[in-house]
């Protein structure tokens, strides 16, 4: 079969791009360095701006709750273009000094309407794109976490030179803009499915559906012991290496900037990756190489370490969502997968947020942030073995149910 992209597959992998640039790539790691921006210059206090993070997390778990029954309620299309107007007025609207409520709901805004934009984008480009090239499209389309996380680390920073109003409104215009890309790549043949795309062979396949539904379960059950094991780098990450092992800011912002090239590059890696061992074989290598990243500097802080960390790290963050979105669309097949995908960016939403206060709270108890990429490497691996038993929950469905026709075979014979 052609796996190869083709100018076929432009629309559906530049919808997903897009989705997932102002979903999570804008909308939450572009706020992470405004965040000192706003408390230095007086917006807000240490204590309001954490809340307003926990803003955008409450918010994503909500979008993704709503997704799937936004999108089979009202046009795809339509419910895109208000969650990239909900991220861009975020941005527009908090562009000068503010009250603390106002603030609050407009990052609550911008974690529904992100959530949504990652449920819906990634799952509109599956259901568009050939089966045969749907683990390089499935890949790619996460890309945009990349390209947002590399913003967070290079040209934040730049605007922020000239103001920070200038730097808030500059990201809504960039939603915009991502916006109106995403709306023409969707009307070039995305918003209108052919009718042959229904499920996949694997989610009809004679594993049968209660085993699907169990290998499922364990699909996702992986994904949110990925959040609360990425929440050390992408919470703790530059204040560990710059306060606590004292090594200075601009070593922190240099392993913040190598972060955010392994999360541009993530994508391509697991794409090629999936390619050659499939999507579950994928979730497995890329479970074991995160947990190794994450619990390396608990032993070692030299620089090759440090940044060995940053870019794996990164690398998997979009990485793991990829796999995760391209297995769940193996098990059940495009048609279902919003629905599912919508149900696994929940749970990574809940999961994720109760990690980041439980966290924080033994931070405040240890005053050390080691313990907590100790055990933060210790529930990736533990992520790693629920996708092992999903393997084997699935092959043990498959032996028996081929046991079983051999032998109704017989009977007939």
């Amino acid at each position: 079969m052609n796996r190869t992209l083709t100018t076929h597959d432009l629309p559906a992998l530049m919808t997903g791009i897009m989705a997932t640039l102002a979903g999570i790539g804008i909308a939450r790691f572009a706020y992470t360095p405004l965040l000192p921006a706003i408390i230095q210059e007086g917006w807000f206090t240490s204590s309001q701006g954490a809340y307003l993070g926990a803003a955008n997390l409450l918010g994503y778990f909500i979008g993704a709750l709503a997704a799937h029954s936004l999108s089979e309620r009202f046009s795809p299309r339509w419910v895109m273009a208000a969650s990239f107007a909900g991220v861009a007025l975020s941005f527009v609207l908090c562009a000068g000094a503010g009250g603390f409520l106002w603030f609050f709901f407009w990052r609550l805004v911008s974690g529904i309407a992100g959530a949504i934009l990652m449920v819906v984008g990634p799952s509109l480009a599956l259901a568009a794109t050939p089966p045969e090239r749907r683990t390089r499209v499935g890949a790619l389309v996460f890309t945009g976490i990349g390209f947002g996380a590399l913003l967070s680390a290079f040209i934040v920073p730049m605007l922020l030179g000239l103001s920070l109003t200038v730097t808030w409104g500059m990201l809504g215009l960039l939603c915009i803009a991502a916006g109106l890309l995403c709306d023409y790549f969707l009307r070039q043949g995305v918003a209108h499915l052919p009718p042959s795309i229904t499920a996949s062979s694997v989610g009809n396949s004679s594993t049968g559906y209660a085993g699907v539904k169990v290998v499922v379960l364990l699909v996702i059950g992986a994904y949110a012991l990925d959040a609360i094991g990425f929440v050390p780098h992408t919470v703790f990450w530059v204040d560990y290496l710059a306060r606590e092992n004292a090594l200075g800011n601009q070593a922190a912002s240099l392993q913040w900037g190598i972060f955010g090239l392994g999360a541009l590059c993530g994508p391509f890696m697991v794409g090629a990756l999936a390619q050659r061992v499939g999507w579950q074989g994928g979730l497995m290598i890329a479970f074991t190489a995160k947990a190794a990243a994450v619990l390396l500097p608990v032993f070692s802080l030299a620089l090759l370490s440090q940044s060995v960390s940053s870019f794996m790290v990164g690398a998997m963050i979009p990485g793991i969502v990829a796999l995760t979105s391209g297995r769940l669309a193996e098990l059940v097949g495009p048609t279902a997968h919003k629905k599912l995908w919508g149900q696994a960016t929940a749970a990574f939403a809940a999961a994720q947020a109760v990690a980041g206060y439980a966290m924080s709270a033994l931070y405040g108890a240890w005053d050390s942030y080691a313990p907590l990429f100790a055990i933060s490497g210790l529930i990736l691996f533990a992520g790693f073995l629920l996708v092992l038993l999903s393997r084997g929950v699935q092959q043990r469905r498959s032996s028996a149910q081929q046991s079983t026709q051999h032998s109704s075979n017989q009977g007939r014979q």
